[in-house]
């Protein structure tokens, strides 16, 4: 299937739509091929297209985080400079999938503590979740990670209060 075809079918509606992203993810899924030809929408001049690549592209990597590796550099600049809401809370699940050098890491480090403070509850809340997989793999991250979780329970939106303590947990086992 012809990159415009991929990306053709992510086009149209509205922000509050998600298209056909899981079509897309699924045959994606099935020709690894056409993974680069997705990730390129990450960087379309259309938001809508963006936003569903970006659905696509994590879905996929789910099961196939291998798949993101080609990409690594582009992704860390995105993180850093993206701007779009959905953009940027399908890069925050994504970057952390990553096998990332210690100034890498770093980079999405800051990149994750700038999201926090984003306007968006999702944005932020993606965030934490991102910055809880860094420390996973990360253990000098732990103890700073650790203490943004507390400060999400005792003073984030619902959702983040939810997902720090999840995600305390999974850091801080008893």
């Amino acid at each position: 299937m012809p990159r415009q075809h991929i990306l053709g079918l992510l086009r149209g509606g509205d922000r509050r739509s998600i298209g056909q992203s899981g079509r897309v993810a699924s045959i994606v899924s099935k020709n690894p091929k056409l993974f680069s030809e997705l990730m390129a929408g990450l960087w379309s001049g259309d938001l809508l297209v963006r936003m569903r690549a970006a659905d696509a592209a994590e879905k996929v990597t789910r099961a196939h985080p291998e798949y993101l590796k080609p990409h690594k550099l582009g992704l860390l600049r995105l993180l850093s400079t993206a701007e779009q809401q959905e953009l940027r809370w399908h890069l925050a699940a994504m970057v952390p999938r990553l096998s990332l050098t210690a100034k890498e890491r770093s980079v999405a480090v800051t990149a994750l503590n700038g999201y926090l403070d984003d306007r968006s509850s999702i944005v932020k809340t993606y965030a934490l979740h991102g910055l809880a997989d860094l420390a996973q793999t990360a253990p000098d991250l732990r103890p700073a990670v650790v203490e943004t979780l507390r400060e999400a329970t005792r003073s984030g939106t619902p959702a983040m209060k939810a997902r720090a303590r999840k995600l305390l947990l999974r850091l801080t086992p008893i």
